[in-house]
């Protein structure tokens, strides 16, 4: 046994040996042999990996298990390479790489750092999105951590721009313009969003003062591209709230993208002001394919399908609010049914072909088919009590403030179908890179609403009420609408000198429903001093937003046919700067704006539902200065903080009251300009990564978020009625992770290295310090025809598990 044992001892210790540390060593440069800063050199299938620097060298080092491995260079925008290294015979290896551009990820002129582009466009760390903490599962809560953008929703993908609403922000993926349900009403429906985590490969977003290229909304643009990975990857994912799937293939002349996932938030819903039986379901399946023809010739083709269902069988709700002199209670007992179902179909396919190394042409054509279906039928039976104060220890009494019925009923089917084609046209010569493009669309809108609800409340079960029982917020109709589209633009970006950039263009789009044709100027300047590490920024432009459904329809249902576009003028300036501290490198961001709004079509915000004023007209402003820093305060681990201030207002068109002065004189009142109901002023948020120094395989992901006030008021009110306040979003989320076969990590296991090159447990706490933060209001009244507001709360705090794993090859 002994001798057994020395053995194995000796046999150990040779294939320790044998393992050598091996570096690798070069510089990586572009076909016009300019260094490439940023290049992530890899390792497959393990964990060493590291990035060129601004001249291009890289080094790589890492203990050699075989006698050949495989190293990948990849950078976004150029095709990615694999390459065999020997490590058999040498300790140090030199590899100078070149990266061909890639015609399917078109950027604008070569410039050797991501933070000298124009369009005012910044890249998010798609590294980090699996280690944040979301309640959600969507993409899109990274966004909230970002300068400019306030949410006040865990639940919801949907967030608001520099005091924008939903409607105002754009999302492309491959350059395909992505179109959401319209119906859903609040985060308990809204299921899986668009963008597959697993899938993506670059993400990035303006908060305003983007290029000509981008289309006509007022506040945002959102830029996903799912690309061609450097090798063969299937993953994973298990959790509380969800399960996913993907696999990314590359092939010698084309690769494959797939993924699955599955949602539900049944626990989430638990902690829900109203209890009773919650059946979420949630399910969405992406494929993308993309294949070169020929050294010219390209095509990729998309497809995806997106289900949400959600049932509600609601039982009871009782709610506790007031403040400590003055106690209330709001006691519900509900019977009927709610069934929601959101079903989307969408395929784009996109012809690529390059005639010459300067010259190329996109040809983009997709098709988007939503079916929308609202349905529900629910009784609810109140008692509205103030809480007396306590009498020497004995719990107050109960004091009746209203009993009655509230009853809600909906039949609503919206289907919507939009198609389009565009073609797109690349120049490249010198410092000068033109673009052009030239779109149709086609949208029609089928919508039948009916829905009311009623409430036998204070006002009619009093003895002097004797008017019939009214419906509120009754709405029946009907509505069918054809719009056809047509945009083009052309835009420029011209390096002047190795300090400036330039980026200038126009934008045009005819609506047949408006019957307009307008025209927006955009121009971005990027200015780079030598020897200086700071960047500085100008943006200025028109942004002009074509109504598409939503804004058509008023609050009874009809639709208003002498709406107009809504315009937005974008001034921006800003700075990035880059510092380095104690070997650290971090960045620094800052930017005041103003955006001029005119034509506007105000609204209100029921929780996730935009309800537009249709019939009326405001102009308006939005300004304020973002903040924002960012950097590895723990070696690997990118951590960042923003703060964001904002005001805006509008002025209503010809909104007006009358009061009674104290002589009996009658006095008209104009309001004036009003708050916007996204008029959150200050918003703040910290992401932090940090991990144990003896073992850093075990790590934690600190979240918060504070969004201040928002205003809001009571339904079927006007608008300088809206004097109430939503408080102040509250929120701390944490993570702990360990990934079990991280570089470094004594504890692997045999079972997790032979089948997985990554696997990573998490556990997370949701509303860490369980704040009851309120989304909306449930408003009624009580025997003295006071009306009351009762909040609606979001999530408690919430445990989940999850597992991340990536399988080998």
């Amino acid at each position: 046994m002994r001798s057994t044992f020395i053995i194995f001892l000796l046999f150990l210790t040779s294939f320790t040996w044998a393992q050598k540390v091996v570096t690798v060593r070069g510089k990586i440069t572009n076909e016009k042999h300019e260094s490439l800063e940023g290049v992530n050199v890899r390792l497959l299938n393990s964990g060493p990996s590291t990035v060129s620097d601004k001249e291009g060298f890289y080094t790589l080092t890492f203990r050699a298990r075989a006698a050949s491995l495989k190293v990948s260079y990849s950078l976004t925008g150029y095709l990615s390479q694999v390459l065999d290294v020997v490590t058999s015979s040498k300790n140090d290896v030199e590899k100078n790489i070149t990266l061909v551009t890639d015609i399917t990820q078109l950027n604008p002129v070569t410039i050797n750092s991501e933070r000298d582009r124009p369009g005012n466009l910044r890249s998010i760390d798609i590294g980090s999105i699996q280690n944040i903490p979301l309640a959600s599962g969507n993409f899109e809560a990274i966004l909230k951590t970002l300068p400019g953008v306030s949410s006040n929703n865990e639940l919801s993908s949907q967030y608001s721009v520099r005091g924008g609403n939903f409607d105002e922000n754009l999302v492309y993926i491959n350059d395909v313009e992505i179109f959401r349900p319209l119906l859903v009403r609040n985060g308990q429906q809204e299921g899986l969003s668009f963008i597959n985590p697993e899938l993506l490969s670059k993400a990035s977003f303006s908060a305003g003062g983007f290029e000509s290229k981008y289309g006509d909304k007022l506040s945002s643009v959102l830029d996903v591209r799912y690309s061609r990975p450097d090798s063969t990857q299937y993953i994973a994912s298990l959790g509380m709230l969800g399960l996913s799937a993907s696999a990314k293939m590359p092939f010698k002349d084309s690769f494959l993208l797939a993924g699955l996932r599955q949602k539900t938030n049944r626990s989430l819903l638990k902690s829900q002001p109203v209890k009773g039986s919650y059946q979420p379901q949630f399910y969405d399946f992406q494929i993308l394919y993309n294949i070169d023809i020929n050294k010219k010739l390209n095509i990729s083709a998309f497809g995806d399908y997106n289900l949400s269902r959600f049932t509600l069988i609601p039982e009871s709700r009782e709610t506790t609010f007031g403040t400590l002199d003055r106690q209330f209670k709001l006691n519900i007992n509900y019977q009927g049914k709610e069934e929601d179902k959101y079903e989307s179909v969408a395929a784009a396919l996109t012809l690529t072909f390059k005639p010459w190394q300067n010259l190329w042409f996109k040809w983009i054509n997709s098709a988007f088919n939503n079916s929308e279906r609202e349905t529900f039928d629910i009784e609810g039976s109140y008692i509205f009590e103030e809480q007396s104060t306590e009498d020497e220890g004995i719990p107050g009494a109960g004091i009746n403030r209203g009993i009655g019925v509230n009853y809600e009923y909906a039949r609503n089917n919206l289907q919507a179908h939009i198609y389009s084609s565009e073609l797109r046209a690349y120049f490249q010569k010198n410092d000068s890179f033109i673009e052009a493009g030239i779109r149709y669309q086609y949208d029609k809108i089928d919508d039948y609403l009916n829905e009311y609800q009623i409430i036998d409340s204070a006002g009619y079960t009093l003895p002097n009420n004797t008017g019939a029982l009214l419906a509120m917020n009754a709405v029946s109709a009907r509505n069918s609408v054809i719009t056809n589209r047509i945009s083009a633009y052309i835009q420029n970006t011209l390096a002047l000198t190795s300090q400036l950039t330039l980026c200038g263009g126009l934008r045009s789009n005819y609506s047949t429903f408006t019957e307009e044709m307008l025209i927006s100027p955009r121009l971005n300047a990027v200015y780079h001093p030598s020897q200086r590490d700071v960047v500085y920024r100008f943006s200025a432009g028109l942004y002009n937003q074509p109504p598409f459904y939503r804004e058509l329809r008023n609050l009874n249902g009809g639709l208003n046919n002498r709406a107009k576009s809504q315009r937005s003028i974008h001034l921006l300036a800003g700075t990035d700067y880059s510092f380095t501290r104690n070997s650290t490198a971090f960045r620094f961001s800052s930017e005041l704006y103003y955006k001029k709004l005119s034509n506007l079509i105000p609204y209100k915000i029921e929780n996730l539902r935009i309800r537009y004023l249709a019939d009326q007209q405001s102009e308006g402003y939005a300004m304020g200065a973002d903040f924002a820093l960012s950097g590895e305060f723990v070696k690997g681990l990118e951590s960042s903080f923003r703060l964001s201030f904002m005001k805006t207002a509008e002025d209503i068109e010809d909104d007006s009251y009358q009061v009674k002065e104290a002589d009996g004189s009658i006095k008209t009142i104009y309001p004036g300009y009003l708050k916007r109901p996204t008029d959150q002023r200050v918003n703040f948020s910290v992401f932090f990564q940090d991990k144990l120094f003896n073992s850093p395989s075990y790590k934690v992901h600190l979240s918060l978020l504070y969004g201040s006030s928002l205003p809001t008021g009571p339904p079927d009110n006007e608008r300088y009625r809206g004097y109430f306040k939503i408080p102040s979003y509250k929120r701390a989320d944490i993570g702990f992770s360990k990934d079990f076969l991280e570089r470094g990590n004594r504890n692997k296991t045999g079972f997790l290295d032979r089948y997985f090159s990554s696997f990573i447990a998490y556990a997370e706490v949701f509303n860490l310090l369980n704040i009851n933060n309120t989304v909306s209001f449930l408003w009624i009244k009580d025997v003295n025809n006071n009306q009351y507001a009762i909040p609606n709360y979001l999530t408690s705090r919430q445990l989940n598990i999850k597992f991340i794993a990536k399988i080998k090859n």
